[in-house]
């Protein structure tokens, strides 16, 4: 597997830019990273904009993957306007299987638009395409039907539903999905 993953940027879509983040995005990140509805379902807390400052920072080393257990971190910049509307991730999970895992996250008042489907097909692509991964992985708590929906729509196999697991305080089931380089399309 060829390391450093260091895509070209910006890796473009029908109407997305993804590209490293900048310090200028600390205002659109903040916008869902403190909605309590974005991070629901995601790992991180609601963010002040101290904390979100202060996570915008390590994304800058996030911009390339130079060896196992590294997340490329990507912002979803909407060509057509210039705001970033959300987050794409790849973490190099596994070298010796040749697998990674899928993360996103997208603004409320950019959801249902198709472009959390865009920014993660492209990731995919660049996944099995550039970074020669052989499976992608994506695990989510089982209540988030809208992110399992987008991971059916890929066409991601659901491959194992994990009841009481510990997220935010609370015992959830957690479902993990799948896909291999020869079934993406």
């Amino acid at each position: 597997m060829p390391l450093p993953w260091t895509p070209a940027f910006p890796v473009r879509t029908e109407r997305l830019d993804l590209r490293a983040h900048t310090p200028a995005d600390l205002s659109d990140l903040f916008e869902f990273h403190s909605d309590p509805e974005v991070v629901r379902y995601i790992p991180w807390p609601v963010r002040t904009l101290d904390e979100t400052r202060f996570a915008l920072l390590a994304k800058d080393a996030q911009k390339r993957v130079d060896s196992e257990g590294q997340w490329l971190v990507l912002a979803i910049e909407l060509r057509e306007t210039g705001k970033v509307v959300g987050e794409v991730l790849l973490k190099y999970s596994d070298e010796d299987a040749e697998e990674g895992e899928l993360g996103f996250a997208l603004h409320g008042g950019y959801q249902r638009r198709g472009l959390g489907y865009e920014a993660a097909h492209a990731m995919l692509a660049l996944g099995f395409g550039e970074f020669g991964l052989r499976t992608i992985t994506a695990t989510l708590d089982a209540r988030n039907a809208a992110s399992a929906a987008l991971l059916d729509k890929l066409g991601m196999t659901r491959t194992a539903l994990v009841p009481d697991r510990p997220f935010k305080g609370e015992l959830v089931d957690e479902l993990h999905y799948a896909i291999s380089s020869e079934r993406f399309v």
